[in-house]
């Protein structure tokens, strides 16, 4: 077997083919284990997808074919003396009738593990306290398709991956499974005993046996409360199928939701909760705004909407709602009541959400009431104000104290130069004088009177440019907050020339939007200035030329995910005294970087 191995191993170092990109995330890091199974489970057979690591493929021996050799191996079973092997010892699995399913081999090649995003790899998960591993270094595997046919519908079927004499595994195997579309769990790793219990009618209610193997996103309706300065939102987030129960969609299929179907169904939806929307905010029912309307693809860690119609499987059709209220400030208590429960949908999935944080909650028909209360006592909401100019970094400095002392000089030079001409004592007097030379060296960087309104490049420090560009851009990003156009305008022209409004205010729209999200703009929380330097403007008279370079991270949070936006900004801003307050009069981008929020490396991020 050893020698099996090695000839295994060298014929694959043979064929490489290109790493492909795969979009999920996982805190497990079940998707770097060695070897990897994608198992479908549709309406007559079962396929799995295995990427077997190349030291692992003794273990797997059975699949790999005759002619990956150099030479005839002697005594080596047969392929389909193989296959049985491989069904009945090596990977089983059963029906609930004890069935064993024999697979047919439809492919097998050398390939590169598929890339599947792990940002957190290395890091510390915060539940299981234990360091999330990575995927091999060695990325060559050996792909396998497999198919099971069976008949009827099982109720249940059994997976039980390589194991030793002892039970145990003889090898790590992460895993997703999909039942008809639906995926009944997250990646988890294979191992045991492993019973999925089928639910033919409505595979989203398809289960394993084993608690750890739970799909998180088990509720197919959710609902969410985001409390934020000057807006509440309340978010839906129902599959269609469950919607069937209140609504009658007039499909012309049961699998699919078919391309011209497409928009109906979301219009259908979107009516349906606008009518029975019953926010209160501080008691009062506020006019709502049906934001946003869209079908949503989600998964653990993200969501993205489908805007351009196609045909979706009905079985993980989801529709998501944005209804937002505009409000001043941020209220004292918001109140929704779910109303929506049938035989299947008996929890709801809540949440929510304020300045200070996430609050998870779960609505059952005995307690369908979500109340959020303020209790944000250290809060204070972010404004948009002047950014005063101190006089000492205008103008041109005048040492008032240092000129009179040498005002002084003048009057008593002159009596000196009388007195020794009447040869009179002038000792005194040569004492005045020499005080008064030493008052106008020692008061002259003190007691500056500022001359002029524009602004000195050599008055201001490092520290100072820095603080004073942050405030500036902190008041540009702030002034977004505002949701009537005409409020970000009026913000906006605080810290900004009325020249450069509209630049701004369509650039900065531009470049915090998260396609993820629907194409929301993100909401700026953090900025950082890097570096600054200062020199006296070439091209406005008075003003300041501040070569900077900062971050901005905006997020927007949408059903549960919060959606990530850091970018990188290198640009010249031109800054002038506008009556008495700095402003951007000018801007010239140099560099716009849109990085990973997640990763110390700062890689470019795919959402």
């Amino acid at each position: 077997k050893i020698a099996l191995l090695i000839l295994v191993a060298s014929a694959i170092t043979i064929f490489f083919t290109s790493a492909s990109q795969a979009d999920w995330i996982n805190l497990t890091g079940s998707e770097n284990s060695r070897n990897i199974a994608e198992i479908y489970i549709e309406k007559d057979h079962v396929t799995i997808k295995l990427e077997i690591f190349v030291q692992d493929l003794l273990i797997f021996e059975e699949l790999v074919p005759d002619d990956f050799f150099p030479e005839t191996i002697s005594g080596r079973p047969g392929p389909d003396e193989r296959l049985t092997i491989f069904s009945e010892q090596t990977f089983q699995i059963i029906t609930d009738t004890g069935e064993k399913l024999r697979p047919k081999l439809d492919l097998v090649e050398p390939r590169i593990r598929v890339e599947r995003p792990s940002p957190f790899a290395g890091t510390i998960n915060p539940y299981t306290r234990q360091p999330i591993p990575g995927p091999p270094d060695d990325k060559r595997v050996l792909y396998a398709e497999l198919s099971y046919p069976f008949s009827g519908q099982p109720k249940s079927l059994r997976f039980i991956p390589p194991v030793n004499d002892k039970g145990l595994p003889r090898t790590s195997i992460g895993f997703i499974c999909y039942h008809q579309g639906v995926p009944v769990v997250d990646f988890r790793q294979l191992a045991g005993d492993n019973i999925l219990h089928l639910d033919w009618d409505d595979p989203w209610y398809s289960a394993f046996a084993k608690k750890q193997l739970k799909r998180d996103l088990q509720s197919g309706v959710r609902t969410y409360l985001y409390i934020e300065p000057y807006e509440v939102r309340h978010e839906i987030l129902v599959r269609v199928k469950d919607m069937m129960t209140w609504m009658d969609f007039d499909l012309s299929g049961d699998e699919y939701i078919e391309e011209d179907e497409f928009d109906p169904v979301l219009q259908q939806v979107a009516g349906f909760f606008m009518e029975k929307e019953n926010v209160l905010i501080d008691g009062k029912q506020l006019k709502p705004i049906l934001d946003r309307t869209a079908y949503v693809e989600s998964s653990m860690l993200r969501s993205r909407f489908i805007e351009i119609p196609e045909r979706i499987l009905l079985n993980t059709a989801m529709i998501g709602i944005v209804i937002t209220y505009l409000t001043d400030g941020i209220p004292q208590e918001v109140v929704t009541q779910w109303d929506l429960f049938s035989e299947r949908v008996q929890k709801v999935t809540a949440r929510m959400t304020d300045p200070a944080g996430p609050f998870p909650y779960d609505l059952t028909p005995d307690d369908n009431v979500l109340k959020w209360t303020n209790y944000l006592k250290k809060y204070t909401i972010p404004t948009v104000d002047k950014i005063m100019v101190n006089n000492m970094h205008r103008g041109v400095p005048v040492p008032i104290l240092s000129l009179a002392c040498a005002a002084l000089l003048l009057p008593f030079s002159f009596l000196i130069f009388s007195r020794r001409h009447k040869s009179q004592p002038i000792k005194v007097l040569v004492g005045i004088i020499v005080i008064l030379t030493i008052g106008i060296v020692a008061l002259f960087p003190l007691y500056n009177l500022s001359i002029g309104n524009n602004a000195r490049a050599s008055q201001i420090t490092k520290d100072d440019s820095k603080a004073i560009t942050l405030s500036l851009l902190k008041n540009v990003y702030r002034a977004f907050d505002f949701h009537e156009e005409a409020e970000v305008y009026d913000k906006l022209a605080i810290s900004v020339s009325g020249d450069l409004l509209t630049e701004v205010y369509l650039q900065s729209r531009k470049s915090m939007i998260i396609e993820q999200a629907g194409g929301a703009h993100a909401k700026v929380t953090q900025v950082d200035v890097q570096e600054t330097e200062v020199k006296e403007s070439k091209k406005q008279k008075g003003a300041l030329d501040v070569r900077t370079k900062w971050t901005a991270v905006g997020s927007v949070g949408h059903w549960g995910h919060i959606h990530t936006r850091q970018n990188v900004y290198d640009a010249n801003l031109t800054l002038a005294v506008v009556e008495n307050s700095w402003k951007i009069i000018g801007i010239e981008l140099l560099e716009e970087k849109r990085i990973d929020p997640y990763t110390k490396s700062g890689l470019q991020a795919v959402e």
